[in-house]
């Protein structure tokens, strides 16, 4: 079985490491880690990743802005938020730059390779 690749965009090295654990054995697998949004806008042009997985709040470019440019570059994107200081106009700017879906963290299995299924829809 081909799993879906997908990009990994956080500045925690930490949170890649979880996100490659909790993807384990299910259909994805990290393709590609990013630690910031420059990064992951250069990066997304050679990988071509299935969906990406983007933190809001990182340094330099953060993670709203490197998926409104990605979109911008490469419509068909399918682009999951996530956060641990969500707030609603971080939901509303993820939702108007045509973010698939937002993820709370810490992030949980279950909800993690659902919302990763929806993406793709």
């Amino acid at each position: 079985m081909v799993k879906k690749q997908v990009m990994v965009m956080d500045d925690s090295r930490v949170v890649e490491l979880q996100v490659r654990k909790l993807l384990e054995d299910s259909g994805f697998e990290v393709a590609v880690y990013c630690e910031n949004g420059e990064e992951a806008i250069a990066r997304y042009r050679e990988v071509l990743p299935d969906v990406v997985l983007a933190d809001i709040i990182m340094p330099g470019i953060d993670g709203l802005e490197a998926a409104g440019i990605i979109l911008e570059e490469h419509p068909e994107a399918r682009i999951v938020m996530m956060s641990s200081l969500a707030d609603e106009d971080s939901l509303s700017e993820a939702q108007a730059i045509g973010a698939r879906a937002f993820l709370h963290k810490p992030l949980e299995r279950e909800t993690l390779v659902d919302t990763l299924k929806k993406a793709l829809e």
